[in-house]
């Protein structure tokens, strides 16, 4: 007969409640400390709410009146170099985290504000309204908070999307050497979203110091806890992970706080990751001045439950009770919070003489200026000075040798993690089988064990990981994507998340990032291993591109992308480039000028504009044809570091363009450099952009099929005989 073992889990899952002896043990300084906290985050919100309902704010004003709790009481545990990010709803998590770094041993009930208070609340409250001096200059508003210096990483629009981040931040605390943790918060709706439970695994299984922190305010917008999950007590979420977990109720800020004092502690020590949720109530509706009931999804007598239970009347009373504060002295800091946010709208709001009476505006001159809207997407352009900066035609024989093009990929990142202790390798097996799946991380993960990192198969999870990472800035992070088609797995994180964070932030903060993509074509794995990225990649925000056609262009333009601060996506062909032998450099540190096209053959009737391994194509068939053809080889694919005067140049000169890609017409690349060329060089141009393409659908498994569906030389052959 059949034996029934209980299996007991691998992690402590406890509630958390306090006694009156608790707060009969609670230090004066930290109650006083967490009542200023409380008020002063209520009286920003409501204050927010005051202008979002005169339709001031421009987009949603999601409050979190109900639950500074669990905002005030998770961050008072942290200090600066902690650091945290959160989601949508983040402005009281923001401010928490930014009064403990501008007055970190706390607030006395009955002083006034000091100037770095006042300071936070008007910067603060300037970036909801979209204004300049706001702490990401108006980009962010009221989804999109960051302060670095404070610890504050970015509060975050996309439910889930930034908890991948912070385990890269922990991981860069715990390999620095220090005893930071990494804080992200989320609410009960991103606890369902398959890039939180990957960032559970990922920081579980490489015992990152993260605590994932989930503010159970019971809805996602009108949808309940109940009709979303199976299991309500979402903390119970971390068994299957292994990680401890903590339930807490959500409105005893001082249950919050030791739940989390327990929690940073086991992290401080080297225990890994954590989870703490606390159960808390949004007095409002998902965003604006209602409450919920005014939408029909809640009861009055519900919410009328959770009010009584305010956060702050329960601190209040029992500062009262033990006579910390007299109850008048306790209301002054109501009245003296509500002041000084009156006392910091004024400075960002004034009368509006057209309006009705009481009616505010914004003040004119706060507003960003409009000729800054595309500054600080991609940082500044490097001059480099420290290496040699030469181009192909630059090299003696003496300097060259043969080499295979999968070889050179190891070689270099081997040389630039050698010469650089920040490079963190990372991806699907790329520490294992000789070098991952095809050699390209071969010898790395024997010299640099600590910083070449197999994944798991979680590509948002690890792609985030790197993102955090790049944002928090002590190491360079290489991530590897098995195959170009994975990038729609991982596509909140590499295009919302990665490639918008320097603008929407600000502009002023670096996010340097490799992401290293193989291109499957020709290879036999079908319509989801098959995908040419390009097209993709630069007609999206934030990325460079690098498209290496032979070994020794991948090594220079390889050192040139990493000495940029931004994401650069390198693409590496893999059955039609990786096996095949070229000239290598003997100087793994030279770099190619930034942003230079090549001519790989020169001509006069027909510019022929390629990448990657079609630009030998092009040149094959430009022979072939008996056409006078012109053969640039991109090299750079993003629209900011194209070469347009060599592009130029050439078409002045021909008068005529092919556009040669090999993959899917849907995703093409050449698309929009087709328009783009058509609006610069018109008056030069005596036909139509051509273009050749793969075909409209993927390429298949069938042998035949997959020929067919991708463009060959023979394609370009005859749309040069038709152009010419």
């Amino acid at each position: 007969m059949a034996q029934t073992i209980t299996l007991e889990p691998a992690a402590p899952w406890v509630e958390l409640r306090t006694t009156e002896a608790d707060w009969d043990a609670a230090d004066p300084v930290l109650l006083q400390t967490m009542l200023v906290q409380l008020h002063l985050i209520r009286a920003f919100e409501e204050y927010v709410l005051e202008l979002a309902g005169q339709k001031l704010i421009n987009g949603p004003a999601h409050s979190s009146i109900g639950q500074e709790g669990g905002a005030v009481g998770s961050a008072l545990p942290l200090v600066s170099a902690d650091q945290v990010n959160g989601s949508h709803r983040g402005h009281h998590q923001f401010l928490a985290k930014a009064f403990g770094h501008v007055q970190p041993n706390g607030f006395d009930a009955t002083a006034d504000f000091s100037p770095e208070v006042r300071e936070v609340l008007y910067r603060a409250l300037s970036e909801i309204a979209g204004l300049r001096d706001g702490y990401c200059k108006g980009r962010g508003g009221s989804m999109h908070l960051q302060w670095t210096e404070a610890g504050a990483m970015g509060t975050n629009a996309i439910v889930g999307g930034a908890v991948p981040f912070a385990v890269g931040f922990g991981w860069a605390d715990q390999h620095a050497g220090t005893d930071n943790v990494a804080v992200t918060f989320f609410g009960d709706g991103a606890v369902n979203i398959g890039s939180v439970l990957e960032s559970f695994n990922l920081a579980s299984a490489w015992k990152t110091p993260t605590c994932f922190f989930i503010e159970n305010n019971q809805y996602a917008v009108s949808t309940t806890v109940a009709e979303a999950t199976g299991e309500a007590r979402l903390s119970g979420r971390g068994l299957g992970f292994g990680i401890p977990s903590w339930r807490v109720d959500g409105q005893d800020t001082l249950a919050v706080y030791l739940a989390m004092q327990q929690a940073v502690e086991l992290m401080r020590a080297g225990g890994g990751p954590t989870i703490v949720e606390a159960d808390t109530y949004r007095f409002f509706h998902q965003n604006g001045p209602f409450p919920g009931s005014a939408f029909g999804y809640r009861t009055k007598d519900e919410e009328k439950g959770w009010r009584d239970r305010d956060p702050i009347a329960l601190v209040e009373s029992h500062i009262v009770r033990r006579g910390i504060l007299s109850a008048d002295e306790a209301q002054a800091v109501r009245t003296r919070a509500k002041k000084i946010m009156q006392e910091v709208g004024s400075t960002v709001v004034e009368a509006d003489p057209d309006g009705k009476p009481g009616q505010l505006r914004l003040r004119a001159e706060l507003w960003p200026s409009t000729d800054t809207i595309n500054l600080g997407i991609r940082g500044e352009i490097p001059e480099i000075t420290d290496v040699a900066v030469k181009d192909n035609a630059d090299f003696g024989p003496d300097e060259l040798e043969e080499k295979k093009f999968v070889d050179v990929i190891a070689e270099v990142m081997h040389r630039r993690m050698e010469q650089d202790p920040s490079i963190v390798v990372l991806g699907e097996d790329v520490h294992r089988l000789n070098g991952g799946s095809r050699g390209a991380t071969k010898g790395l993960a024997d010299d640099f064990p600590d910083r070449t990192l197999g994944t798991p198969i979680s590509e948002n999870a690890f792609t985030g990981f790197g993102g955090g990472l790049a944002l928090d800035g002590r190491y360079y992070p290489v991530v590897e994507l098995m195959y170009a088609d994975f990038l729609w797995v991982a596509a909140d994180q590499l295009f919302n998340q990665i490639g918008k964070a320097r603008h929407m932030f600000g502009g002023d903060h670096d996010m340097p990032l490799l992401l290293r993509i193989k291109i499957g074509t020709n290879t036999g794995y079908g319509s989801q291993h098959s995908m040419d990225p390009a097209g993709i990649l630069a007609t999206s925000v934030g990325w460079r591109i690098i498209a290496p056609s032979s070994p020794l262009d991948y090594v220079g333009l390889l050192n040139t992308a990493m000495r940029l601060k931004d994401p650069v996506a390198v693409l590496e062909h893999d059955a039609d480039l990786y096996k095949s032998m070229g000239e290598a450099p003997k100087d793994l540190d030279y770099c190619l000028p930034f942003g230079k096209a090549a001519v790989r053959r020169e001509g006069t009737q027909v510019t022929v504009i390629s990448y990657l391994s079609m630009v030998h194509r092009a040149v094959e068939a430009v022979e072939k044809a008996g056409v006078d053809g012109e053969v640039i080889d991109l090299r750079w694919l993003d629209k900011a570091s194209v070469d347009w005067d060599t592009i130029g140049e050439s078409i002045r000169k021909t008068n005529r363009v092919l556009i040669v890609e090999q993959g899917s017409e849907g995703t093409s690349y050449g698309g929009w450099l087709a328009d783009e060329i058509q609006r610069r060089y018109f008056d030069w141009l005596d036909a139509p952009v051509e273009r050749v393409t793969g075909s409209e659908s993927s390429p298949s498994i069938s042998k035949v099929l997959e020929a067919a569906a991708l463009a060959t030389t023979d394609d370009i052959v005859a749309a040069l005989t038709a152009i010419v």
